[in-house]
Order: C-alpha cells, then sequence, then structure tokens
C-alpha cells in the first residue's frame, strides 16, 4: 500500500476494520443512527492547536472523499500527476483540555486524522488520495507529530481502532458508547506509557533509529518494524534466522493451522518443501503453499505471505504472519497461540510491538498488520452505537 514517498489509499479499507464489517455475522441494524457523533477530547497537555480530518470510502458509492463537521460526505475532486494539493479540509481540534464534536454518516470507512502545530499536506492523483508519508524524511508532513484511528461505520454497527500499525505517534485512546449506555474502551496506556516506548525502544541498539525526533526535540514518531525497515533504519534480514528456524522446523514434523475461533473444526496441515510450506485440509487436497518469506514480508505480511480476502488463503497467511511477528511459529505446532505470555519471548523478534503491547493498559494494540489475529488488537465494536470517542491522553 505504500510507496517510498507517500501513501496512496484508493479503495481499500481500513486493514482493522474490513474483515470485521463484512464478516458472516453482520447483521443490519438501522436502528443505528444515520450520522454517529464522535467526541475528540484533548488531554494531551499540548499547547498546540489541533486539526482534524475526516477521511475514507462512501460504501455505497466506493467513491473516496472527505467528511465535514457536519457529517456530510463529498468526493474528492479528480487530481493529476504529479500529485496536486488537496482541498483543506481540516476541522479545528479543541484547545488543551477540551473537547469538540464531528459526525461521521453510516456508510463509511476511514481514518480521523488528529495533527498538532501544523495542518496536514494531502494530494490528489487521477485514481485516489495520497497520504502522508510518515517515514520519509523528504515528506512535506515528516516534521508533523500526527496519528490517525481507523474505523468502519455501516448498518452492522462500528468497528473503531487505535492504530500503531504504521507508527506509534500520539497516544490516545478510542470509545463507543451502545445503546444500552455501556461504554467500551481500548488503547489506553499506562501511566507515562508514551515517554516508557521512547526510552524502552531507544534502549534496543537495532531498534533505536526507528526513534524519529525533529530538531526542537520533539519525538514525533516511532516506526513500525515494517516503515522502518523500508527505510532502511533496520536492518532488512533482522528476522531471517527466526524465520529460517521456524521453515526448517516442519520439514520435520507437521505444523496444524486453525484459523478461526469459532470453527476449531476448520483446520489446515503445513509441512515445508524444501523453500515452500504447503498445506493441505483435512482430507489431503492441496490448499495453499508460501514460499519462505523475507523479513519485510513478515513486518508487513505481504508478497509471500500475502492474504487475499477469502476463507483459506488469507487466514492461513494472516496465521503465518502474526506467528513469525511474535516468534511463536517455530515452536508453537499448533497456530494461532493464544496465550500472550509466548509472544516476543526470542531475541529477534518484533520488539516494536513488543514494547507497545507491554505499555497499554489492557495490552491490546495494533501493531503490525494482523495483530488482530487471537484477538490481541486495540478494538471497540458495538452493533447498534450512539456515540463514540477519541480522548488524546497526556503525553507526559
Amino acid at each position: 500500500m505504500t510507496s517510498i514517498s507517500r501513501r496512496a489509499i484508493l479503495l481499500a479499507l481500513p486493514v482493522a476494520t474490513i474483515a470485521a464489517a463484512i464478516g458472516p455475522n453482520a447483521v443490519a441494524n438501522a436502528a443505528a443512527p444515520a450520522k454517529l457523533t464522535f467526541t475528540i477530547s484533548n488531554n494531551s497537555g499540548l499547547d498546540q492547536q489541533l486539526f482534524l480530518y475526516v477521511l475514507g470510502t462512501d460504501l455505497t458509492t466506493g467513491r473516496l472523499g472527505y467528511v465535514n463537521q457536519s457529517g456530510n460526505f463529498t468526493p474528492w475532486p479528480r487530481g493529476a500527476n504529479p500529485p496536486t494539493p488537496a482541498p483543506d479540509v481540516s476541522m479545528a481540534g479543541a484547545g488543551k483540555g477540551g473537547s469538540s464534536s464531528l459526525q461521521v454518516p453510516k456508510g463509511f470507512s476511514g481514518r480521523i486524522y488528529l495533527a498538532f502545530g501544523s495542518k496536514l499536506d494531502f494530494r490528489l492523483t487521477p485514481d485516489g488520495l495520497v497520504q502522508p508519508a510518515e517515514s520519509n524524511p523528504s515528506d512535506p508532513n515528516y516534521n508533523i507529530l500526527f496519528d490517525f484511528s481507523e474505523f468502519t461505520y455501516n448498518d452492522a454497527g462500528i468497528w473503531l481502532n487505535s492504530s500503531q500499525v504504521d507508527m506509534f505517534a500520539v497516544p490516545h485512546t478510542v470509545s463507543v458508547t451502545g445503546q444500552n449506555g455501556v461504554t467500551k474502551k481500548a488503547g489506553a496506556l499506562v501511566p507515562q506509557g508514551r515517554k516508557n516506548i521512547i526510552s524502552q525502544i531507544r534502549a534496543l541498539p537495532d531498534w533505536q533509529r526507528s526513534v524519529i525526533q525533529r530538531s526542537d526535540g520533539t519525538v514525533v514518531r516511532i516506526l513500525s518494524a515494517g516503515k522502518a525497515t523500508g527505510v532502511g533504519l533496520l536492518d532488512s534480514k533482522y528476522l531471517d534466522a527466526e524465520i529460517a528456524r521456524a521453515w526448517s522446523t516442519y520439514a520435520n514434523k507437521p505444523l496444524t493451522v486453525v484459523p478461526f475461533g469459532d470453527r476449531p473444526a476448520v483446520k489446515f496441515i503445513g509441512r515445508t518443501q524444501g523453500d515452500t510450506m504447503v498445506f493441505t485440509d483435512t482430507s489431503g487436497n492441496r490448499v495453499a503453499s508460501f514460499n519462505k518469506p523475507s523479513s519485510a514480508n513478515v513486518w508487513n505480511c505481504d508478497g509471500n505471505l500475502q492474504a487475499p480476502n477469502d476463507q483459506v488463503v488469507g487466514p492461513i497467511a494472516r496465521t503465518l504472519g502474526a506467528a513469525l511477528n511474535r516468534s511463536t511459529l517455530a515452536d508453537y505446532d499448533q497456530q494461532p497461540t493464544l496465550n500472550p505470555s509466548t509472544f516476543y519471548t526470542k531475541d529477534r523478534t518484533n520488539h516494536y510491538a513488543r514494547v507497545v503491547h507491554a505499555n497499554m493498559a489492557d495490552k491490546k494494540a495494533y501493531a503490525f498488520p494482523f495483530d488482530d489475529v487471537g484477538a490481541q488488537e486495540s478494538l471497540v465494536q458495538d452493533g447498534n452505537p450512539q456515540s463514540a470517542g477519541i480522548e488524546i491522553t497526556s503525553f507526559n
């Protein structure tokens, strides 16, 4: 999804919400409001101006666009090559200690961006919106302190997550209140969590360059493993030995993948043949194969671990990707493993994910593309939401 310089979002839904939004248990619920009110609370302690954006896809038409504060969707005008500046669709957020509200229409999926101090620079191509490239020093947004949450809101309800897939930057929690008055929250840090994450990543020699600090001393973000690798800030072969260990393990014994928690009878059996791991179903029919992935494939769950939106190859790829990020694949021959105490125990592992999870109050985060395997993600969901919120929490 990401080019070297900037990210172009075309017609894709957010990673964390697409599976839930179209899942088999989705039931239409017209009782949810046509426009859902989000309250954005600024408890950052920062004196800088907060800017808000709601960008994404109209699920009825598939068109990309933006939503204004009143919850009205407008498609983007056509851009050009090279990309042309997008209209300024920012909304002013509240100052420190304050709150502001905006509305999101039903049938919309996208991101709510949070930016401090400066407005973000978005561009348009003939095909879609080009968004900030948080890892590219030449990007005009590189030195801006910004972050985003991802969501889908449709007749089946809302799915809202505080994403750390690309980076950890602005500490924030997400919440949704249902018709029953119960509020669910996710993404809360432990006390001094942001400082902990920065100091703990800086203490790891192989990872310390992923902490991005601008000239005034402000840490604007910590890049995820995939993003840091993509711009040469993490060894491109960092995880190769662990991947090789896992691949060689299953040359001598079978790996069982049970990808659906609610369907334990659905199993796939894998064995490696040279550099290829071949999977069969319980009847012995060959259903999928995966060439040994690179470290970048694991961090991004792409390439040799590409996960199509199907019921066989995609679920197996997701499971393999999560297990390799968590360094559990070689040691546990039934996957996914569901006990977090078994995750990230090796020297070579996704330490970015380990540190972010460790500093979450509930230990849930979305630190790589399929961190939702085993329900480890910072997600709130409600089939009949009445309101939602994002609270920007203290940087101290």
